[in-house]
């Protein structure tokens, strides 16, 4: 049965909208007319904001529907047509879909709402809602897409967003290489994309290439097509959600503006990659190695980038690896074939991940763009609001109950456990400590102590209203966003997991009690045992410490970037020389150049010719008809 509906287009259509209409209002400024930040702020939120009410009119419209029935569909037109190939521009709304498109809006909203202050009085200000509403358009284009080709379509487009915005003030060098970083290194994931798609086509693509005709048909994909369709798409996801090896770009994102830094963490961009797990689970199911891969990968690239956070001294890098261990939890989940409890998490953690960035931006902003929390201190006094709500998000994040990261991070460890992944389940729980200890290694830093900096934290003052309401909001979410998924043993039913069972094919494990005691209790002892740890080192006053050994390699990320360099750039960029020194010179330039040669040659011959002389042809003409005349007489007389 196929529910057809009119208006889903209009969800990323109107983003899209909104960045056609700002980037035009910007080059009317840049024509010398002046137009005010007010009006650029009103075009640029009233998008988000009405796409965020037509995605709760989605949700609301499936909630009345039976649950075997829950999709919406709407097929825009035909868009490719190729022999078995035929892929229409349309769009599908199933729980899935319904509940990334609540929070990428609604979070989405929140931070453009909150860069009307952060930004103001920059000289670009259209330009930068005009590539924030084109970035979340994209977004919902991935995510609404009704198979893989329209989902590669805002695949694309977040990442040709994240260049735009991360290379934003481009007048530093190092921003405009971390923008090139970040897009081509996305670009290394994109291929594996591409080639897993190729591959599915190939296999079951005959049949209908949108979700609900290959999951129709997913059993007819043979086992070793289905562990090479799987890891490609895998490889895909390595790059938009930086997973191992591919992780190395989203540090370097921080270098745009932090409400570009909040949404490509927490609503956008790196959640990507476990949505689009997620949405194959029909494939994933069936191909148990390849969940392996996925869930040892992400674990391992948790731990990673959990060690790397403890030793960070940039505020907003601190978070940048916070994501990316977090994002290790996420694919953990849905390796393991825990598909809600993944997707729960990718849910809370937009909230205090968004918190937490936005608050960042807030001390940021205070402290006149200064990130170092060594140049920090006694913030607590001078940003009330900022302080509680980081509070709210630091607590979040680091696991405590009962805020949300606490219910969607335990639900992930406990279903490793009870599925006998011990190994996953002991590294997820080191992690929490970890985690834990980094963060409030920050916040005790930033915000307690003395000041370190006595002059920018004198003129230190609160946010505007535009910025601290975006954050008590987000502060609401990651109080109480966990309880939309209460286990039994809280005395919940798991609506979310329920509510996405439609969408998704797993087995949610069936564990004794004590196996969910144990989760649990491990889980809280973990997060007291780091937290306590950072307020020891950290909780009255500490001076920056000096890294060495260890620590100093933690704080260089192990070596990894100039390691990639060695290894991987500096060939490339040798064999780049070679090509254009010996190949093309002599290889591909050399024959036809000979080539031109020939035709100058032939050229000069035909000029000594063809002069433009009308006498000098008719002696041509003489000349000529006297050797034909000549050649007759001969001829005769032979």
């Amino acid at each position: 049965m196929e529910n057809s509906v009119s208006y889903l287009g209009f969800i990323p259509l109107l983003p899209l909208l909104g960045a056609l209409i700002v980037g035009v209002m910007h080059l009317i400024t840049c024509k010398g007319k002046a137009i005010s930040e007010k009006a650029f702020a009103v075009v640029a939120c009233a998008g988000p904001v009405i796409s965020f009410v037509l995605a709760a009119m989605v949700y609301f419209a499936l909630r009345g529907m039976a649950e075997e029935e829950r999709f919406l569909i709407q097929k825009v037109f035909t868009w490719i047509r190729v022999g078995e190939l035929d892929v229409s521009m349309g769009f599908l709304a199933d729980p899935l879909s319904s509940l990334m498109l609540l929070f990428v809006t609604f979070v989405g909203s929140l931070i453009h709402i909150y860069s009307i202050g952060y930004m103001s009085k920059d000289e670009n200000y259209g330009k930068f809602f005009a590539y924030l509403n084109l970035f979340l358009g994209c977004m919902l284009i991935l995510v609404l897409g009704d198979g893989p080709v329209v989902m590669f379509v805002g695949w694309e487009g977040v990442g040709l967003c994240s260049y735009l915005l991360i290379s934003y003030y481009s007048d530093d060098p190092d921003n405009v290489v971390a923008g090139n970083k970040a897009f081509i290194v996305n670009r290394i994931g994109d291929l594996g994309f591409v080639l897993g798609m190729s591959f599915l086509f190939w296999g079951i693509g005959a049949g209908g290439f949108d979700y609900l005709s290959l999951k129709a048909n997913a059993h007819h994909l043979t086992p070793a097509l289905g562990i090479v369709v799987c890891l490609l798409l895998f490889v895909g996801a390595t790059g938009k959600s930086a997973q191992i090896p591919l992780y190395v770009w989203l540090p370097d994102a921080m270098a745009g503006p932090t409400p570009v830094s909040a949404l490509i963490h927490a609503a956008t961009m790196v959640t990507a990659g476990v949505y689009m797990v997620a949405r194959f689970s029909f494939l994933y199911a069936h191909v148990p190695v390849a969940g392996e891969v996925i869930a040892w990968i992400g674990i391992l690239t948790a731990l990673l980038a959990a060690i790397y956070g403890m030793f960070q001294s940039d505020i907003k890098k601190i978070l940048a690896y916070s994501t990316i261990s977090q994002l290790g939890y996420m694919f953990a989940g849905v390796g393991i074939a825990a598909y809600s409890a993944g997707i729960f998490h990718v849910f809370t953690h937009a909230f205090f991940k968004a918190l937490l960035f936005l608050g960042a931006g807030s001390v940021i902003c205070a402290l006149h763009h200064q990130q170092d929390i060594w140049k920090m201190g006694g913030l607590k006094s001078k940003m009330p609001i900022t302080y509680w709500t980081m509070f709210i998000g630091a607590l979040a994040l680091a696991g405590c109950p009962p805020f949300s990261g606490f219910f969607s991070k335990d639900e992930i460890l406990f279903s490793a456990l009870a599925t006998g992944h011990t190994g996953i389940w002991f590294i997820g729980v080191l992690v929490a400590g970890m985690t834990a200890y980094y963060t409030f290694r920050m916040f005790f830093v930033v915000f307690h102590g003395k000041p370190r900096d006595q002059h920018i934290f004198e003129h230190a003052q609160e946010s505007p209203l535009s910025m601290t309401l975006p954050l008590i909001i987000l502060a609401i979410g990651a109080c109480f966003a966990g309880y939309l998924n209460l286990p039994a043993i809280f005395g919940g039913h798991l609506q979310v997991s329920h509510w996405l069972a439609p969408s998704l094919v797993e087995h949610h494990p069936h564990a004794g009690l004590f196996t969910e005691i144990i989760a649990i209790g491990t889980s809280i002892i973990a997060f007291a045992i780091g937290i306590t740890i950072a307020y020891r080192k950290f909780g009255a006053d500490a001076s920056e410490p000096l890294f060495q050994g260890f620590s100093r390699l933690a704080y260089n990320k192990f070596y990894i970037d100039e390691l990639y360099d060695t290894v991987i750039v500096k060939p490339y960029q040798f064999l780049g020389s070679a090509i254009s020194r010996v190949i093309e010179p002599y290889v591909t330039d050399g024959p036809l150049q000979v080539v031109v040669r020939l035709y100058r040659l032939a050229g000069w011959a035909f000029k000594v010719v063809q002069v433009g002389y009308v006498r000098i042809y008719a002696i041509y003409m003489v000349i000529g008809l006297s050797i034909m005349s000549l050649l007759i007489s001969l001829s005769m007389n032979l």
